[in-house]
């Protein structure tokens, strides 16, 4: 086996400000044809920032598409080209007015492989200094400090049901315990 697919056509359905759509025709390696739907997206970052005393700070803000609030790490979508990491400190300043040292990449995560091309950034930082936070105009969100075994515990009982926050926490829960953060 392979484990391959061949685009033999792709035609564009939506292009928007954050997202298109396209649907592909893929030539399998059976010989058969099958049409792929793709979301496209630019990708994002998320950023596990932990105090002295090891908790973390969190963002609580409405998801539109839940129709509720979620307590999430603060991440934010990358602009094309844009570098990783530098847009995680950037998001991490305008959401929590944070600003992190020491950062370490954690990895790339797929939140949806089967029909989105989008990766998220995984990084963790210490705490350098926090002040106000500045989040963009059409942002509204509450910062919270969380301790980390808290934040663990969170995850395990699906209060943090945010896929990149809770790869994220128990990633960085891992180096704690390791003493390589």
């Amino acid at each position: 086996m392979k484990l391959s697919e061949k685009t033999l056509h792709q035609e564009y359905r939506y292009q928007g400000k954050i997202v298109n759509l396209r649907v592909d025709q893929a030539l399998l390696e059976n010989g058969a044809t099958a049409l792929r739907e793709v979301v496209e997206h630019p990708g994002g970052v998320c950023i596990g920032a932990l105090t002295e005393k090891n908790e973390l700070l969190f963002v609580r803000q409405f998801r539109y598409p839940y129709g509720h609030v979620v307590t999430e790490l603060p991440a934010g979508k990358l602009e094309r080209g844009e570098d990783p990491l530098e847009a995680g400190k950037r998001e991490l300043l305008e959401e929590t007015g944070a600003v992190g040292e020491d950062y370490q990449f954690l990895g790339d995560l797929y939140p949806s492989p089967g029909y989105c091309d989008e990766i998220i950034r995984l990084y963790a930082c210490r705490l350098k200094t926090q002040g106000e936070n500045s989040p963009d105009e059409d942002e509204f969100l509450e910062v919270q400090r969380i301790p980390l075994e808290q934040a663990v515990n969170m995850v395990l009982e699906n209060q943090l049901p945010d896929a990149k926050t809770q790869t994220l926490v128990l990633k960085i829960d891992h180096l704690v315990r390791q003493k390589k953060l």
